[in-house]
């Protein structure tokens, strides 16, 4: 799934080309899309476009006369930009056309779960915003009390729409990781200490990515992923942590991943994977030097 590094760079690079413009059509291409009748979809178009902005993992459009187009693009949706005069691409929920070019919003594979809302005034986009804080804009204090409103994992905080705005499965690896926090660890355990450190590894983590993300897409970011070579821990599974050199291990949970380093982040200790630890069970690796 998108997340706060990639809408960034996807909001900028449309600001710059859809700002100041006409949305004069909009076309869907799945019914299931489109979760709102009011108001109705063909309201937005002949409008102008004020600004483009990021509401949590959403890209919103805001258009004159206090209409928003907002757009979620879920695990597999992304956005490609065509050059005007070109309105085809492949595995199209919609299509966005603007008098400088057209916005695709595409998904990949069978299931629908990207999302695209007309919403009236700025309190009904409100109602869109699960409440997260922007960990780029929120100050210390204020991250330390969104982090013990209730006593979970620090994956599972940080992940929580409700408490942070933009973090997912992918960069929440790489910020436990930067803290040298195990992503097990409980909210309401952790030290002074080491609440600064999770607060100064996310606002870093992150910006480090948007810069990156950013020099990386050029014109238009085309190769939108959660899996990238340069990641410490998120998605590389068995291979070297680029640290200390142990393997980076992982715990599979439904349809989540988490990825982290046993010698960096949990004192050396393996974090037993549900289904696996309970297979091998006393077969189960307890520190991570009988791996080694």
């Amino acid at each position: 799934m998108p997340e706060l590094p990639d809408i960034t760079v996807y909001v900028e690079r449309l600001a710059a080309k859809a700002a100041g413009h006409i949305l004069q059509r909009v076309r869907i291409g799945n019914p299931f899309l489109l979760r709102t009748a009011v108001p109705p979809l063909a309201s937005v178009e002949g409008r102008r476009v004020e600004g483009v902005e990021r509401v949590g993992k959403r890209v919103v459009f805001a258009l004159e006369g206090e209409l928003f187009v907002v757009i979620h693009l879920m695990i597999a949706g992304r956005l490609r930009w065509l050059a005007a005069g070109k309105a085809t691409a492949r595995n199209a929920l919609a299509f966005f056309e603007f008098d400088s070019g057209t916005l695709v919003l595409t998904e990949a594979g069978s299931k629908r779960r990207a999302s695209l809302h007309v919403v009236q005034g700025r309190e009904a986009l409100a109602a869109l915003d699960a409440g997260g804080i922007d960990v780029l804009a929120a100050s210390r204090e204020e991250f330390a009390a969104r982090l013990v409103l209730e006593n979970h994992t620090l994956k599972r905080a940080l992940t929580d729409p409700r408490l942070f705005g933009g973090i997912g499965n992918a960069y929440s690896d790489e910020i436990l990781h930067r803290a040298r926090l195990s992503p097990m660890a409980l909210t309401r355990s952790l030290a002074a200490a080491a609440v600064e450190r999770l607060f100064d590894a996310t606002r870093v983590t992150l910006r480090e990515w948007i810069a990156r993300l950013d020099r990386e897409a050029g014109d238009w970011p085309e190769k939108v992923t959660a899996f990238h070579p340069q990641m410490a821990v998120h998605g590389r599974f068995g291979q070297p942590c680029p640290e200390c050199g142990a393997p980076v291990q992982r715990i599979v949970h439904a349809e989540n991943e988490t990825n982290y380093c046993a010698r960096c982040q949990t004192g050396g200790k393996v974090l037993a994977d549900r289904a696996l630890s309970r297979l091998l069970k006393a077969s189960w690796p307890r520190n991570i030097d009988e791996l080694t």
